[in-house]
């Protein structure tokens, strides 16, 4: 017989270095969730992203059980990796922090297109591409046909 879902909890915690401190301990600790065995679990699943900012998302049981899917990095995070700069833009509209090209947009795309809610890829580009817009950074040349 299946278990019966209580509920969802959504996080970004860094790869491989998951504690009981916040914003994990009181998450978890507050729907019942054995703290430990979370942070053992996902910080064996997330060695080889270790320091990445990873989303994930804990579905607890009834029974204080807990199943969790790890998705790939936040398409902000890769595109401030990608473009080494500390943070987006202020003001993106005006001041513009960095660039790239439409090749490097479609890398974050296909790395990111399973956890988008698009199913081809120049969509995925398009959605990526709007991002890098709102953090003031600029992408050079055309969209690709």
């Amino acid at each position: 017989m299946a278990k019966e879902v209580a509920g969802f909890i959504k996080l970004q915690i860094k790869g491989g270095a998951a504690n009981p401190s916040p914003p994990v301990g009181p998450a978890l600790g507050s729907k019942g969730i054995n703290i430990m065995e979370f942070c053992k679990q996902f910080n064996a699943r997330t060695q080889e992203k270790a320091g990445k900012v990873l989303p994930v998302v804990i579905t607890y049981y009834s029974d204080k059980s807990f199943d969790f899917i790890v998705k790939t990095p936040p398409v902000a995070v890769q595109l401030l990796e990608l473009t080494k700069v500390k943070s987006g833009s202020a003001e993106p509209n005006r001041k513009k922090v960095a660039s790239i090209t439409w090749e490097q947009v479609q890398a974050v795309a296909q790395d990111k297109m399973t956890d988008l809610n698009c199913f081809e890829l120049p969509s995925a580009m398009k959605m990526v591409a709007g991002t890098a817009r709102s953090m003031g950074i600029t992408v050079k040349g055309d969209f690709p046909s």
